[in-house]
């Protein structure tokens, strides 16, 4: 792949880090500078396994690339353990939409569990009010910085916990606040969107959107659940839903594919399929095609008319950015700007805004990539 003097991945000429981006499915506890941890670790006597910020970035994306989703959230016990104060949150949450602006990004949604962060004495209240601190911190710096980027919360619940309703009611009295949305995330499988059901139909009670983790550690019964009982109008990951498409035959490049009833009403819909390529390899939950992104089912739910978006997940136990998850996905499938720019517009006609500011979005995207 073509690379300018900046270093920056190009594609037909012109640099991915510059092009307009949005962000849809990014963990703020999955996005710390190794540096950030370790100085704030430091802190409060955290014990690190490596004590340099290179090495430490090192070894969690070793322990990231185990190939099991349960090993992987293993490596979070690092990055909350720092975010337990007002102070660490807000640090946290300001770098991170630093660094997003910094990788091109105009919109992005970040998640995250406030439930988890409670270890300082702070309140559920006060953890969210810290984020929201931090991302406003954050926009700032970034204008100052002659970049311009919106950041909204996504409050997330976990789904092995038993604290599901709570949280969605946090996230819909901070509506207008910075939450813009409401997800669930945790071990998918055995813990099904069924089971947070009274959490769900509060939130459709009070009109507010949610995506759910689903087909990704569990298959389509975990999406359909997600639709039936979240109500979910995106899925985290989806890249499951590939099991209910059955190759007919292949012609050449002509593939014919029969769609199973799940898998027509998620494209039929353009319900928006959150997938975070290099995370989906080191999770497993593209085992069953391969284990190269050249076997990610991405191409085909592409081709196929899904409304796919691209993602990071988690950058720190990726070691990615949502500029290399397009150089990998440009350079596995020789995709274009005119593909890149579709994946950008799926994105924004997704993300949880009034209709007329995904418009600006996307009339922002589609200057950004005629320029």
């Amino acid at each position: 792949m073509p690379i300018d003097q900046n270093g920056d991945a190009l594609v037909e000429g012109v640099s991915i880090r510059r092009l307009p981006k949005i962000s849809l499915h990014d963990h703020l506890d999955g996005a710390l500078r190794p540096a950030t941890i370790v100085e704030l670790g430091d802190a409060i006597g955290l014990d690190l396994p490596v004590a340099d910020a290179d090495g430490l970035g090192t070894w969690i994306g070793e322990q990231s690339d185990s190939g099991s989703l349960v090993e992987y959230l293993k490596t979070f016990d690092l990055t909350t353990a720092v975010m337990q104060t007002r102070e660490g949150l807000t640090r946290v949450a300001r770098e991170f939409v630093e660094d997003l602006a910094e990788d091109g990004v105009i919109y992005g949604e970040v998640r995250w569990a406030p439930e988890q962060h409670l270890g300082g004495g702070l309140s559920l209240e006060e953890a969210v009010e810290a984020v929201q601190d931090g991302i406003e911190e954050g926009e700032d710096a970034a204008e100052r910085a002659g970049r311009d980027i919106r950041v909204g919360q996504l409050i997330t619940a976990m789904r092995h916990t038993d604290r599901s309703l709570e949280i969605a009611k946090l996230a819909v009295a901070f509506r207008g606040r910075g939450a813009v949305g409401f997800d669930i995330a945790g071990p998918e499988d055995g813990f099904p969107p069924s089971r947070l059901r009274d959490a769900f139909e509060y939130l459709a009670s009070e009109f507010f959107p949610t995506t759910v983790h689903a087909g990704e550690a569990a298959g389509l019964d975990s999406i359909r659940s997600a639709l039936v009982d979240g109500r979910a109008l995106r899925l985290g990951h989806g890249v499951r839903i590939a099991e209910d498409l059955e190759v007919v035959s292949r012609a050449g490049e002509e593939v014919l594919v029969q769609f199973g009833d799940l898998a027509r009403w998620v494209r039929d819909r353009e319900i928006p399929l959150e997938l975070s390529p290099s995370s989906n390899l080191q999770t497993g939950a593209i085992e069953r095609w391969g284990t190269e992104l050249g076997d990610h089912p991405f191409d085909l739910l592409y081709q196929l008319g899904f409304a796919v978006t691209v993602n990071v997940d988690n950058r720190t136990m990726s070691r990615t950015s949502l500029t290399r998850e397009l150089a990998l996905l440009v350079e596995t499938f020789e995709y274009d700007l005119a593909d890149l720019e579709a994946f950008q517009l799926n994105a924004a006609a997704g993300a949880f805004l009034p209709v007329e500011e995904r418009e600006e979005l996307i009339e922002l995207i589609a200057d950004g990539f005629d320029r």
